[in-house]
């Protein structure tokens, strides 16, 4: 490659000329493919590799991940295998969706029908590749050895009918079986969404938030555990009540004469609780509140509660508007009792199932459609509307269960979901 007259010492030496001149004589000698070809007939070597949108710019996560996948296939053929390395482009999904509604000012599934799915897909196609070039240049600048010649695109009908055959072959073995899981899921793209596309873009935004006393049947005391939920749209699928089977909870009674039942750590979060003590510090209850029993969380598993809604009161009472106990109640915020709606959260899809509320593959309230609003068995005034639009009137539909109400909870939303 050179003598020892071109070996550059101490403050002469500059990382980035060194690197350009190991790619040039890599480039004129081509030693990638020499390398390959040196390389033929040994075992092959077979890295599965997650391929790049190419409508948007590489950045570091890609350069590191890049980094490290070409130390892999590079010591994999240093020990005696020959690796194929193609790169590929992912032509599929959301990224290339978004730029397309962006373009074009789409809003839902209905404008894209409006123009007909193939000239959607061809609009979709046309920019799947925007940034290849750039890609190349700096993937290869970062001294990666791969393809970029024999490249693989996820649009090729050979590529997508290998998915299938994959799938094909996975059945025939017998081991493709249906699962449950609740997902981020998009009401403008009418899609779920994976963790990275549901994290892309999150922003801020103000949501109400509201604490609601749900009455226990049966109860001497006519007490009511009160749940506090930022997600005030899936009261009406509420099949549960979660607390801690390990806190102690506390049943504290007001100057009315109501009798409220949270956890004994969050008592001060129920309005008017509080004796504010010089500085600001909590000096224990206000005048005209005390507190007339305590228990486990534990103790109240089980207990029955009268539902907020009545939309699915028939197809649920045997089994749901009942206490579960689970450890992921916490006491750092709410009031130690967690409003339960299986189909919007993972938790509560857990801790239902796992309560009997629910079974695996069974009848799961979720009255949304596909766009986020309110479908049947929920009737007027919230049939139709979106699910966010219809916050307000279901707050004031069960305004009598409502203790506080916080108009500007901070929240965060993908930016398909703000699009909506």
């Amino acid at each position: 490659m050179g003598t020892l007259e071109d070996v550059v010492e101490g403050k002469n030496y500059v990382f980035p000329v060194e690197e350009e001149s190991i790619l040039k004589y890599w480039n004129d000698t081509d030693a990638f493919k020499e390398q390959l070809r040196r390389s033929e007939g040994r075992p092959e070597y077979v890295f599965y590799d997650g391929p790049p949108f190419a409508t948007g710019l590489p950045h570091y996560g890609h350069i590191l991940a890049g980094t490290i996948k070409d130390v892999v296939t590079r010591f994999a053929c240093s020990t005696g295998h020959h690796v194929t390395r193609r790169f590929g482009w992912d032509c599929h999904g959301l990224p290339v969706e978004y730029e397309i509604d962006k373009k074009l000012g789409i809003k839902g599934k209905d404008d894209v029908m409006k123009l007909g799915l193939d000239k959607y897909n061809e609009e979709c196609r046309s920019i799947v590749m925007r940034y290849s070039k750039e890609w190349e240049k700096t993937v290869t600048r970062t001294g990666r050895w791969i393809d970029f010649d024999n490249d693989y695109k996820t649009l090729d009908p050979n590529f997508m009918e290998s998915v299938w055959w994959v799938f094909k072959t996975l059945w025939e073995k017998d081991l493709v079986y249906k699962g449950f899981k609740v997902m981020p899921y998009s009401t403008a793209c009418n899609t779920p969404l994976s963790n990275f596309e549901a994290g892309l873009d999150y922003r801020d935004v103000s949501d109400p938030a509201v604490m609601v006393s749900f009455p226990i049947i049966g109860c001497e005391l006519g007490a009511a555990l009160v749940a506090w939920t930022t997600t005030p749209w899936t009261l009406p699928s509420n099949l549960a009540l979660c607390v801690n089977p390990g806190f102690i909870y506390v049943y504290v009674k007001n100057s009315a004469g109501k009798v409220f039942v949270v956890a004994e750590m969050r008592l001060g979060s129920i309005p008017g609780t509080a004796k504010k003590a010089k500085g600001g510090n909590n000096g224990g209850l206000a005048d005209g509140w005390e507190i007339v029993k305590k228990v486990t969380g534990a103790e109240l598993k089980d207990l029955r509660y009268e539902p907020l809604f009545p939309f699915f009161t028939d197809l649920m009472q045997a089994t749901a508007f009942k206490v579960c106990c689970d450890a992921y109640v916490t006491d750092d915020s709410g009031t130690g009792v967690v409003h339960q709606a299986p189909a919007y959260g993972e938790d509560d899809y857990r801790v239902c199932i796992s309560n009997g509320v629910v079974i695996k593959g069974g009848a799961l309230p979720d009255p949304v459609d596909a766009n986020g609003c309110f479908c049947y068995p929920v009737t007027a005034p919230f049939e139709g509307k979106h699910v966010k639009e219809a916050d307000k009137d279901l707050i004031a539909a069960i305004k009598d269960m409502v203790l506080d109400y916080f108009p500007f909870h901070p929240s965060s939303y993908s930016r398909r979901e703000l699009k909506g």
